[in-house]
């Protein structure tokens, strides 16, 4: 277990009354013990409680044989798992919930305690400390983006008339692998002419034409830690129609960027790219939020909208990803991880944002 971020969440639950919290998300149980277990539909449950006696309960097909510093409870196929964690919880508690947490346990669970036991949603515990990254964690986001740079670089260099999107993608993988990363951190989006308006986008059996945008949004995986930026380019030429769309989006990332810094809300920065784009005309083409956390989970707790005035803080990891999408016609969407740092931000990608005809 990592002391340090029990401890956190231990201070975080006594402000909140909270008296046991039941964590189910693998990745928030990584982050705790830096042990991945995925559970499939079995129940997995890390029980963190303010009284010191943390469990971790766990079906013994998923053997752990590495001391976590905490103690285990291992359960079958045939045991009644639900009954045996009921067993740990007094009555009369407060208990936080994992946002995930299947109801099949949770129903039960509520059945086993009765009505005096009070159920509260308990993920913010842990995820709003996984929002501030450490110096180990910031170094593996680093890393992470540099390999995504490398990878885009050769992409970019791949694009071709007789490969399609979904081609693209699987030498994507090959790229990664051969960098060393982990593999995707989600699944790239690749898309190809009228298909850069559906700002997700599936890929598919679609080719690039001469003329097109392309877009990449694309991600790795290094140590755990996720990486994600999009570069839109251009295949053999550009309208000038086209120029002028990508250059408003490449203005609005980079004053979103410019924006970033301690004290500043998130809405702030949603405003500061947001607001140039519906200066130059095109307020109802950008369709979605200017970006997002990021850190174990592509999209970690928090983003950047209109809607949250959280204030930013040093240690964040979140996406500045402006985008216009005209349907039918084209999308162009630029996107950067930034590091809130103690008087601005780091730029955590270092690919060019400059238009680039391919």
């Amino acid at each position: 277990m990592n002391s340090f971020r029990v401890n956190k969440v231990l201070e975080e639950m006594k402000k909140l009354d909270v008296d046991k919290l039941l964590i189910s998300d693998p990745a928030s149980i990584f982050y705790l013990t830096g042990k991945w277990i995925h559970p499939g539909e079995r129940m997995l449950v890390l029980c963190i409680s303010l009284k010191g006696k943390h469990k971790l309960f766990i079906n013994e097909l998923f053997p752990v044989s590495e001391d976590l510093g905490i103690d285990k409870v291992w359960f079958n196929d045939i045991d009644d798992e639900v009954s045996m964690l009921a067993k740990y919880i007094g009555k009369n508690e407060c208990i936080g919930i994992d946002k995930n947490w299947p109801c099949k346990f949770l129903l039960r669970l509520m059945d086993f305690l009765g009505k005096d036991t009070r159920f509260v949603n308990g993920s913010n515990l842990v995820d709003k400390i996984r929002m501030y990254k450490d110096e180990e964690e910031k170094m593996f986001m680093r890393k992470a983006s540099q390999l995504n740079d490398m990878a885009v670089d050769k992409l970019i260099n791949s694009v071709d008339k007789n490969l399609s999107e979904k081609e693209m993608s699987k030498i994507l993988l090959s790229i990664y692998e051969d960098l060393g990363s982990e593999g995707f951190s989600f699944e790239p989006i690749i898309a190809f002419g009228k298909n850069t308006a559906d700002p997700h986008h599936e890929t598919d059996k679609s080719y690039v034409s001469e003329g097109d945008s392309v877009i990449l949004d694309i991600g790795c995986m290094y140590k755990s830690y996720c990486s994600d930026m999009t570069r839109t380019v251009f295949y053999k030429n550009v309208s000038d129609k086209y120029k002028e769309i990508y250059n408003i989006v490449l203005e609005a990332n980079k004053r979103g960027i410019a924006a970033v810094k301690p004290g500043v809300k998130f809405s702030d920065i949603d405003k500061a790219a947001r607001s140039y784009i519906e200066e130059k005309g095109f307020s109802k083409y950008f369709t979605h939020r200017t970006g997002h956390s990021i850190g174990i989970d592509v999209h970690d707790l928090g983003d950047v909208s209109s809607a949250n005035n959280e204030i930013v803080q040093p240690g964040m990891i979140f996406s500045i990803e402006p985008g216009i999408y005209l349907q039918g016609d084209i999308g162009v969407r630029i996107e950067d991880l930034v590091l809130v740092t103690e008087d601005g931000c780091e730029v955590l990608n270092k690919y060019s944002k400059e238009l680039k005809v391919i």
